[in-house]
Formats: C-alpha cells, structure tokens, sequence
C-alpha cells in the first residue's frame, strides 16, 4: 500500500492503540471513586486508595493519558495527509511517544503515594513537569516540521486547531508550572496567594478550552468531512470560528472563582468573555453538523458518524451550559455543586471522549491497513451504551446540583440554615448511584471498543462479515 511506505504510520499505530488502553484504564478509575463517593468504605482505609489521591490520577489518566493519546494519533495523522508529506523528525516522533508514556507511568505512581503539587490537571510534581516539557517542545518540532516541508501551499484548518492547541499547552503548562522545589518530590508554586489561583485556573480554564477543545476541534474538521463524504459545510465558518476561539478562550478562566478573594472587576471580565464564547463555540458546532447537509441518511445506518456528530451535540450543550454557569446570579447557587461535575463530564464524556472515539475507529483500520472494523454491530452497542451512560450521569448530576444549591441557599425565618451539609449529603446519594451506573455503562462501552479493536488488529472477521454456507 502506497501511502505506508510514504507516511509514518508507526507512531499513529501506538498512539491510537494506547488512546484505547489508556481510556479503560482512566475510566476504571473514574468508576472506582464514583462508587466511593456513594460508599465512602470502598477505599478500606488504605492511604493510596482514598478518593483524594485517586481523583487526580482519573482526571489526568482521562485528559492527559486518553485524550493526549488521541491527539498525538490524529495531528500526527492529520498533518501528514493534509501536508501530503512524511512526518518531520521521526525519531523525535518515537521520543514523543515513549516519552508521553513514561510520564502517564509516573503520574500513575506519583499521585496514589500523594506527591502532588495541589494544582487541578497540574497536579504532577517538578520533574514530571520538565519531562512534559521537554516531550512537549519535541512534539511542536515534529508538527511543526512537518508543516514546513508540507507539499501543497494550503494549511487545512484542522492543522491551525492542533497548532493553536500545542503552543498555548506549552505557554500554560510552562507559566503555570513554575515552581521552587525542596526536594524531588515536593514544589511550592512561585506565586503567592490570590495569584496563584488566577494563574491556575487561567491554566486550568484553559486546558479545558486549548487541550479538550482547540485540539479535539481538529480531529472534528478532519474527520467528520472524510467520514461523510462531504466538503466542510462552510471554510469561511472555519477561519472565523477559529480566530474567533483562540482570541477569546483565554480570558475566560477567571468564572472559576467567582465569589473568591479575586478582584471583582477579574470576575466579572472572566463573565464577559466566557459569555462571547458562546458565538464561536456555536459556529464551529453548526459548521461542523451542517456538513452534514445532503446526506443525513447516513446517520442511520453509519456508527462512527453517529459517534462524531452526537461529539458536536454535546460540544454545543456543554459550551451554552457554561457560558451560561459562568453568569454570578447562576454561578451563586451552582458554584460548588454537582452541577459543575455534570458540565464537565457533558464535555468530557460527550464531546471530547465520543469525538475520540469517533476518529479512532475511523483511523486504526487504515494505519493498520485492514478493510474496517472488525465489527460494525459492536460500534452500534459501543455507541449506544456510552450515549445511555452519559445521559444517566449529566442528568443525575444535574439534578442532585441544582438541589444541593437550593438546599445550601434556604434559611429558615430567623436565619438559620434549613438544612445541615449532612442532609444535602443524604439527599444526594441516589444520584451518586445513578451516576456510578452512567459510568458503568461508559466504562462497558470502552471495553466493547477494546475487543473490537484487538480483533481489528489481529485481523480477524467478524461473523456478521463472513458469508453463511449454503
């Protein structure tokens, strides 16, 4: 085949086949502490066990080990094809892989002993972070690279997405990382108080809107056009939500702390911009669902397609639900609540993990040169079960938030709280139940994926694909 011997296929193979591993690890650990904070005896008061240490290891075992995975696969898929080029630097490329690993190792180490810096998604203690940079800035040299040395004059607007998202990673991880230690395993920040939490959440907002979103936008130009068959809806769409998002994602991070020691007029800044992102976040869904124009039939009968566009569902839900979260009338009765659990988990489970596994089932047949899938009825269970199994956990979530609010906020005639924390607790956990079991049919749907993708590999035929003896 013609194009294995001219792209570098090797490094997509590992990347896209750890996407797989690394989100059924992630996910376990996602169930694991759900079902603790339903039964809180589930960690049988062994230190590294304890919700607290597992809780950074799931967030970063998602983001960072799935999500990351997914994104090296498809750049470094995408780049070649658009560029029509080889991959620049395919030693670094091997380097960015095993280096990217390694780290995931280490977070998996260090964090159950409870080596932590205390920063949320930048939780990884000094010398992880210098590993992070140094694969990073390998990383920005064979994407980059390789875009110089493109054959064809054009940057696909996919490539601008991944670009953006590398270079603002870097400037994020490197400005908010920065930190003094006093030993190997432990740092202390080099800023101070009120501004240490706005450099973190202005990483932390950040990391949700360059690395979950900016990043995964460009698996979506590239992948829901190939898979449809048709030309993005509109180009023109394109270079606007594009320039649109990067000029304004950044100074949304400041709704985090709404009600804090921050300034208010940076409250009320983060407020403001974080509601402009709605437009831009809205552009980019509708360019990307009205590609679809002409051939909605598909849908029906087409399960990676269903995966990538219901990805774009979510990713319009969730970006209304935050701007929306973001406004101080709103935010004083979610802000602490549940509610920002299920927001989070509508992006990350909705948009970011189906837009994932949407391209991995449309790239691993091709990298490993088989004719598809090995089976296209387990993608229909796959997707079926992850779109039950979100819905249960953000509605759950949703509800017992909203409730949590307005049971924190009610105050009897002579001021006194009506309710104790213990019994919103209380009240609380069905919900917590209702979500382990969203997470359940999640985590089922990732394993189904698993063995579809080790049968896909070993080459094997399904038998909805072998024809019936006579």
């Amino acid at each position: 085949m013609e194009s294995q011997q001219t792209y570098n296929y090797t490094v997509v193979r590992q990347f896209a086949v750890m996407t797989v591993i690394w989100g059924v690890v992630g996910l376990l650990v996602g169930v694991v502490i759900a079902a603790q904070l339903a039964w809180p005896a589930l960690n049988f008061d062994i230190p590294w066990l304890t919700y607290s240490r597992l809780r950074p290891l799931h967030t970063n075992a998602v983001i960072f080990a799935f999500g990351g995975s997914a994104l090296f696969a498809t750049s470094y898929y995408v780049v070649q094809r658009t560029c029509q080029t080889r991959l620049f630097a395919g030693g670094l490329a091997a380097f960015t892989f095993w280096g990217w690993n390694l780290i995931i190792l280490l977070a998996a180490i260090s964090l159950p002993l409870g080596w932590t810096s205390g920063k949320e998604y930048a939780e990884l203690e000094w010398p992880i972070d210098i590993l992070i940079t140094l694969v990073w800035v390998a990383y920005a040299i064979v994407f980059f690279g390789t875009i110089a040395r493109r054959k064809v004059q054009h940057i696909y607007v996919a490539n601008w997405f991944f670009g953006a998202f590398i270079i603002t990673v870097a400037v994020l991880h490197i400005v908010n990382s920065a930190a003094l230690p006093v030993s190997l395993t432990k740092s202390y920040s080099v800023y101070a108080g009120t501004i240490d939490a706005m450099v973190q959440w202005w990483y932390g907002h950040n990391a949700v809107g360059f690395f979950l979103t900016a990043g995964f936008l460009g698996i979506m130009y590239y992948f829901i056009p190939k898979q449809a068959e048709r030309p993005i809806y509109s180009y023109r769409l394109s270079v606007v939500h594009f320039w649109t998002l990067i000029a304004i994602y950044m100074w949304a991070g400041p709704h985090h702390l709404h009600y804090t020691a921050l300034p208010d007029w940076a409250q009320s800044l983060g407020m403001v911009f974080s509601l402009l992102l709605l437009a831009p976040s809205w552009g980019g869904m509708i360019n990307g669902i009205m590609t679809l124009s002409g051939a909605w039939h598909k849908l029906r009968t087409d399960p990676i397609l269903r995966f990538l566009i219901v990805s774009l569902s979510f990713y319009g839900m969730s970006t209304f639900e935050g701007p929306m979260m973001s406004i101080k009338t709103v935010n004083a009765l979610s802000h602490y609540t549940d509610w920002t659990i299920g927001h989070v988990h509508s992006g990350a489970l909705g948009w970011v993990g189906l837009v994932s596994m949407g391209a991995m089932y449309f790239l691993i047949p091709r990298v490993f040169n088989r004719d598809g899938m090995y089976s296209k009825k387990l993608i229909e269970v796959h997707f079926w079960t992850a779109t039950i199994g979100i819905v249960l956990y953000i509605a759950a979530m949703w509800i017992a938030g909203v409730m949590q609010g307005l049971m924190w906020r009610a105050v009897n005639d002579d001021g006194t709280l009506t309710y104790s924390f213990v019994e919103s607790l209380e009240a609380t956990f069905p919900y917590y139940v209702v979500r382990l079991l969203g997470g359940l049919l999640y985590l089922f749907g990732m394993l189904v994926m698993l063995y579809n993708v080790i049968k896909t590999i070993s080459g094997a035929k399904a038998p909805e694909a072998v024809p019936q003896s006579a």
